[in-house]
């Protein structure tokens, strides 16, 4: 894999300062508002928040972490060049008092406001930035979706002490949405010279509201608020430090676990609440906050390289046996939606191909058939000797991925195709993309209020996790990231998901939909665009 617009936009000149990625955002993105409802006495500072997640995902440096549990605490300690108003989907000014785009997309030049620090006291100035984007396409696996953000970069080029030029290679209409995200916060000089692992494993030092107190792997990232911040995010409604003192992120991987702790205090929020705990929540009155996240939902990507899914007959039959309403209504938390396409509907440039994603078992039958697939003795398809069996790798850092897989195993056992499932630690994530070592991926979900996001995940010519060919799903995604003109991007964008749909490389499954469980104590946490979490306006009653 970002609040409400209060400060009037960046200054522009003449030239169109703001990208069709941008335009194409403010007319798509839900509104997620306020994460917990207000509660009635004034805000008052101090106090610990303790936020309880399913995982670590072994990686405490923004740039380099990809997993949501972890995520949440890290974007409290990064500043970002802009933010993203998840009501609108306007680009906002940040670190980046305003901006200018070249006409062709290819350079985005930003002037910095004055006056932000990084905690080691170094100002976040254009040197910083160039630091930066120097250093992130050189950060390796772990930096996938930062590193594609600046696909195609040729250099930043410092102006001034606060103006800096972004330069690629080739129009990159999604850059400047790109800068909103905690994958592209910015760290400090310093930190951008430590090695991945040095930054990995020790954190890195940012411009936030808090920063990193303590690492403590598998177990909890602590943070404290940072002392004289006043440079925050227009979209926040309190000016200078945040109101908390401390923030606790502890690792409790059994949903029900992390439940009881909320209902009897000693946790203040959780992540990740499954259907299953949403009445006992009830009950205890927590509030229950949730976000449909833009991005791409849950879904069960496969490796288009095994010599079984190389046939398009079968990789279509898998999507037509999968039930969508069936598994939302019995494993995912209340409000989810069944996938309509590759990207969810809060995404830009979505397009409604429900139709495609109907459940039909005849007609999957029917298409295994033609691919060769006889039902075998105890059910299970075989040809040429051979089961139509797949080995399916899962992380359980959500409690109901496991009951969800399930569901799609005996979905799929209905049409004669086998699921085998395999549990792996979260942490060996990046290891499992770079080997492909599996049939199919479940999850493969990825966060951003920009289309773009396709390209990360299934161009030929990035990491290409799922192995897919190249072909023509490369040029439009290529194109899409590159055209400034809004309504032709969209066009782009809406002919790539139904190749990606009508292909079936990956299997869409459900929209991700986030639902917290927060104490009444709590109030002011709020979502990003992204579906992050934003703590500097959170504070205790």
């Amino acid at each position: 894999m970002q609040a409400s617009h209060r400060r009037s936009p960046a200054r522009r000149t003449p030239a169109a300062l703001v990208t069709a990625a941008a335009a194409l955002l403010a007319t798509s993105c839900g509104s997620p508002g306020a994460a917990t409802p207000e509660g009635t006495p004034d805000p008052k500072p101090g106090g610990t928040l303790t936020f309880a997640v399913g995982t670590d995902a072994g990686c405490v440096d923004p740039q380099q972490a990809g997993s949501s549990d972890t995520v949440y605490s890290l974007r409290q300690t990064v500043d970002s060049l802009t933010d993203q108003d998840p009501a609108t989907g306007k680009i906002v000014p940040w670190l980046a008092e305003s901006w200018q785009i070249g006409a062709d997309a290819r350079t985005f030049t930003f002037r910095l406001r004055t006056g932000a620090t990084f905690s080691d006291g170094t100002p976040v100035d254009a040197a910083a930035v160039k630091a930066n984007f120097d250093a992130i396409p050189k950060l390796g696996p772990l930096a996938i979706q930062a590193a594609g953000y600046l696909d195609g970069y040729s250099g930043t080029t410092v102006l001034d002490a606060t103006t800096v030029k972004v330069s690629f290679k080739r129009p990159n209409a999604q850059f400047l949405q790109a800068t909103s995200t905690p994958s592209l916060g910015l760290v400090s000089v310093a930190s951008t010279r430590r090695t991945p692992r040095q930054r990995c494993g020790e954190g890195v030092i940012g411009s936030g509201p808090f920063l990193l107190a303590q690492y403590v792997p598998n177990k909890s990232i602590t943070l404290s608020r940072r002392a004289g911040y006043a440079w925050g995010s227009p979209l926040w409604k309190k000016k200078g430090e945040a109101y908390l003192d401390k923030l606790v992120f502890t690792v409790i991987p059994e949903a029900g676990v992390r439940t009881g702790g909320l209902l009897s205090g000693q946790v203040d929020a959780v992540g990740r609440v499954a259907r299953a705990d949403e009445g006992a929540l009830r009950s205890g009155n927590a509030g229950l906050p949730s976000y449909t996240i833009p991005g791409v939902g849950y879904n069960l990507g496969l490796n288009n390289a095994r010599p079984i899914l190389r046939d398009a007959r079968v990789r279509q039959a898998i999507s037509l046996a999968i039930d969508r309403r069936q598994i939302v209504d019995t494993v995912f938390p209340t409000g989810t939606l069944p996938a309509t396409s590759v990207l969810a509907r809060t995404t830009p440039g979505y397009r409604d191909l429900g139709a495609e994603l109907a459940f039909d078992a005849a007609k999957a039958a029917s298409a295994l058939e033609s691919a060769g697939w006889a039902p075998g003795a105890d059910g299970i398809r075989t040809k040429d000797g051979r089961r139509l069996s797949l080995n399916v790798v899962w992380f359980a850092n959500a409690a109901t991925f496991q009951p969800a897989l399930e569901l799609v195993q005996q979905q799929l056992k209905a049409v004669g195709i086998e699921l085998v499932l395999k549990e792996l630690p979260v942490a060996q994530f990046p290891q499992l993309l770079k080997s492909g070592d599996f049939d199919a991926l479940w999850g493969g979900n990825y966060s951003r209020a920009d289309p773009d996001c396709l390209r990360t995940l299934y161009s030929t010519r990035l990491a290409n996790a799922y192995r897919l060919a190249p072909g023509p799903l490369d040029e439009l995604l290529d194109r899409q990231a590159a055209e400034p003109d809004t309504a032709k991007r969209k066009a782009l964008v809406e002919q790539a998901q139904e190749l990606i749909v009508r292909e079936a490389y990956v299997v869409p499954i459900v929209d991700m939909r986030t639902t917290l469980g927060v104490s009444t104590a709590v109030h002011g946490l709020a979502f990003t665009a992204a579906g992050d979490i934003q703590l500097h306006d959170a504070w205790k009653s």
